[in-house]
């Protein structure tokens, strides 16, 4: 049965079902809908605890900026290290709830690693994240998919220019995030490493076009997400890409998200984290 709810949840949290319908069908699950709505704290992020690094940390900068995207101004969250040295950027790709506190938080993470990090808001051609997360998901099905990679591909160029850049540039992201980093790594050759967190694979005739170092992270119970491997995979091979596959045993989508006490596995979101700092810094710190 909890597995059942899991999958469920995915596939809503994914955008594939209405948050009516996953009620309707978590409340089938559950016996009633009463007992549904007593799931859905445990289920959802609660964005409040997102602050492992504290937004006035010593060691770094943060602001919430814009930079020109195909739409118009993209709004964004920058975070430097404090400094004047030369320091390589990482795209940092919100999940299905939009720009939301504990992805800011995740760039701050990145901040005091040493990397400059952006967090894009791509529901900023409709007017930027609501602060209702149940309002932004529903917004995702009203934008233009390739304008989004664009925009995306767009910060790539930003942090390239930027004058604390050291002129490479990685891109990570979660859920949803993470099948846009894979599209960021597809469609732009000025990546030099990207880090999908359990993100939806790119077509096997778009793999060729990834010039990045690409580092995959999946969550071992994530049935309609791995679904995706084996081809995925196998193009990788094909094309002589640069890459690695860990699977997090035990593990569920989203684990790396610390605001979800029903997703987040601390030990292999730790060992994702671990891999993904060292990764980056080996691709772009040099």
């Amino acid at each position: 049965m909890e597995q059942k709810i899991a999958n469920l949840y995915d596939t809503y949290s994914e955008g594939w079902i209405s948050r009516r319908g996953f009620i309707s069908k978590l409340a089938v699950l559950a016996g009633c809908t009463a007992a549904a709505c007593s799931l859905m704290p445990l289920l959802e992020n609660n964005h409040a605890i997102a602050n492992v690094v504290p937004e006035d940390d010593p060691r770094i900068r943060s602001e919430n900026i814009q930079y020109p995207g195909v739409t118009g101004d993209v709004n964004a969250h920058l975070v430097l290290p404090k400094g004047e040295n030369r320091v390589p950027g990482v795209i940092v790709i919100h999940e299905i709830w939009g720009l939301h506190p504990h992805i800011k938080d995740v760039a701050r993470r990145f901040a005091v690693e040493g990397f400059m990090a952006i967090a894009p808001d791509a529901l900023s051609p409709l007017g930027g994240t609501p602060d209702d997360p149940d309002k932004a998901r529903p917004m995702f099905q009203r934008l233009d998919n390739k304008e989004t990679v664009k925009n995306f591909v767009a910060a790539v160029k930003f942090l390239q220019t930027h004058p604390r850049s050291n002129g490479n540039v990685g891109v990570t992201g979660f859920c949803w995030g993470g099948g846009m980093a894979n599209q960021v790594a597809v469609n732009s050759t000025d990546v030099t490493a990207a880090v999908p967190y359990y993100g939806a694979q790119p077509s096997s005739g778009d793999v060729p076009k990834i010039k990045a170092s690409m580092l995959l992270h999946y969550a071992g119970d994530d049935e309609r997400i791995n679904n995706g491997i084996p081809a995925f995979e196998e193009a990788l091979k094909k094309a002589n890409t640069d890459y690695k596959i860990y699977m997090y045993e035990g593990a569920k989508h989203a684990f790396n998200n610390d605001t979800n006490a029903a997703r987040y596995h601390k030990e292999a979101a730790q060992l994702a984290w671990k891999r993904t700092i060292e990764f980056f810094a080996e691709k772009l710190k040099r």
